[in-house]
């Protein structure tokens, strides 16, 4: 994938959980979460005044269990939401009077984290 350039606005990331930042369904699967390879050196990029949602359509009660592997991984999150809909997320923003691009939205192939190198610009 390209670069994607953004400005040093402070950010918010939205995370879909299973087939993007872990195995799908690898806690049912496998008795255990794994992480998908990447995962770990992207989120230690994300500078740390950004905001990070991880969505998931896992049930409420596997929350405590996925907060736990996020913490032994250091995966950084802000808010984990749990008991969302397995369909389409839709995000909807108003661009800035400047004309800045302030959505964007990557479709990866399940289990294949791979996202554009992100630059802010100076």
């Amino acid at each position: 994938m390209k670069n994607l350039i953004l400005s040093t606005l402070e950010k918010t990331w939205i995370f879909d959980l299973d087939g993007t930042l872990l195995k799908h369904n690898g806690y049912k699967t496998y008795g255990k979460d794994i992480l998908l390879d990447g995962v770990k050196e992207y989120f230690d990029n994300i500078p740390k005044e950004d905001f990070i949602i991880i969505l998931t359509a896992r049930e409420e009660k596997y929350k405590i269990q996925t907060e736990n592997f996020l913490k032994q991984n250091n995966i950084r999150y802000n808010i984990l939401i749990c008991d969302i809909p397995m369909g389409e997320r839709i995000l909807v923003n108003d661009k800035k009077p400047s004309g800045l691009e302030t959505a964007f939205a990557f479709n990866l192939e399940r289990d294949n984290f791979e996202l554009p190198h992100i630059i802010c610009e100076k």
